[in-house]
């Protein structure tokens, strides 16, 4: 049985990749800022266990601010 916290760290999971593929193609994120993305990543899945989806949460936050300079224009 699937409840919301999967669904949860499947949407964050998903997310992170999508929002670092969107940095690298609008030009925000160099090769050093994909490198420090993704070693937060590996660390948080090695360290936070069974709070690494709420970890990966905070990461996409950090990368929607990164990439979009800190708000999602809807329209």
């Amino acid at each position: 049985m699937i409840g919301a916290p999967v669904i949860g760290a499947f949407v964050a999971f998903w997310a992170f990749w999508v929002l670092l593929l969107a940095g690298v193609l609008r030009g925000e994120l160099g090769l050093r800022g994909i490198l420090v993305f993704l070693a937060l990543w590996v660390i948080g899945y090695s360290a936070f266990g069974l709070f690494f989806t709420s970890y990966v949460a905070a990461l996409d936050i950090a990368l929607v601010f990164t990439v979009f300079h800190g708000d999602v224009h809807l329209t």
